[in-house]
């Protein structure tokens, strides 16, 4: 009888190890430097944020995370390398809406993003602005929607290339606002052209675009989120006249499916402490963004809800990649 008893308070202590090793795990992460992967270039608003936090979590956690830019492909490169990473705790990824946007664009992939990327924290969101040369007769959006029913294809709109987000902005808006557009991709800056008419409008991200719409070169309309801007108080929503349209670039952090739940739960912890400190949250309203604190299941609705809308505005409008 005492031997069957040793036996299975010996059994119920080696069933709780992995468990204990686990949560051992997550309280000495990381033990090593950590490389976040971002399917973006160097320079622009994501890796600028990206890297503002990574500089946040090296002295939180006292190891260095350092951002790795694996440019192309739409940042399928990037999420191919992390989604074949180790799920340990060390590889992740910026996770964004070109990600959700990707899932239906593309076909064949090597990975799939859904089941093979683990959502960890949100980083930040920032609306769309539209914004028009100021050629264009039409000072206000109702003015603009009026121009653009009576001049049919005669406004052309132009985007970072074909199924990105400036392009299905610019394609939710046509649809729900019963207009005709023409869309220009360009696979370079576009601003040029749109700041000498050659094209009319756009859905730029808000901090590209307000370094034009303040000095006079090109007209804002509207933005495309839930609230106006704090960097543009005085321009309305999109939704202020077209109920219900609502578009977002947004970024957050990823990491290969298999990184332990304790792992990601610190992570998370880490992410939205740095994002609640109020110069993080200033440096976000300089660049037109606004923080996306979120657990990892709420992350990860979020994506679902994401996906499924740009599912239908890719295959209503017919958008093909580039």
């Amino acid at each position: 009888m005492l031997r069957r008893r040793r036996f299975l308070v010996l059994a119920a202590g080696a069933a709780a190890l992995p468990a204990a090793s686990q949560i051992v795990l997550a309280q000495t992460y990381p033990t090593r430097p950590v490389r976040i992967v971002i399917g973006f270039p160097a320079g622009i608003a994501p890796d600028a944020i990206a890297r503002l936090v990574a500089q946040s979590l090296s002295i939180r956690l006292g190891q260095q995370f350092v951002v790795e830019n694996r440019p192309g492909a739409a940042t399928n490169i990037a999420t191919e390398i992390v989604a074949h990473a180790q799920g340990d705790g060390y590889t992740l990824l910026v996770i964004s809406s070109t990600n959700t946007i990707n899932v239906t664009l593309f076909d064949n992939l090597g990975f799939d993003f859904v089941q093979d990327i683990a959502p960890v924290a949100g980083l930040f969101r920032s609306p769309n602005v539209l914004a028009i040369n100021p050629a264009v007769p039409a000072k206000t959006l109702p003015e603009f929607i009026a121009y653009a029913k009576a001049n049919p294809r005669k406004i052309n709109y132009a985007s970072a290339g074909n199924g990105t987000a400036t392009n299905l902005a610019g394609e939710l808006f046509k649809t729900m606002a019963g207009i005709d557009m023409v869309h220009v991709p360009y696979r370079s800056s576009y601003f040029p052209d749109l700041l000498s008419g050659q094209v009319q409008a756009t859905f730029a991200p808000a901090a590209v675009a307000l370094e034009y719409i303040n000095v006079g070169k090109l007209r804002a309309l509207a933005v495309t989120g839930v609230g106006r801007l704090d960097a543009l108080p005085d321009i309305p929503t999109v939704a202020e006249f077209v109920p219900g349209y609502e578009a977002y670039v947004w970024d957050g952090i990823g990491a290969p499916r298999a990184t332990p739940v304790e792992t990601i739960g610190r992570l998370n912890t880490e992410i939205n402490a740095v994002l609640s400190d109020p110069n993080m949250q200033a440096r976000l309203r300089q660049l037109g963004a606004e923080p996306m604190v979120m657990t990892p299941v709420e992350l990860e609705k979020f994506i679902a809800a994401d996906c499924q809308k740009w599912a239908t505005v890719v295959k209503v409008a017919n958008i093909k990649s580039d």
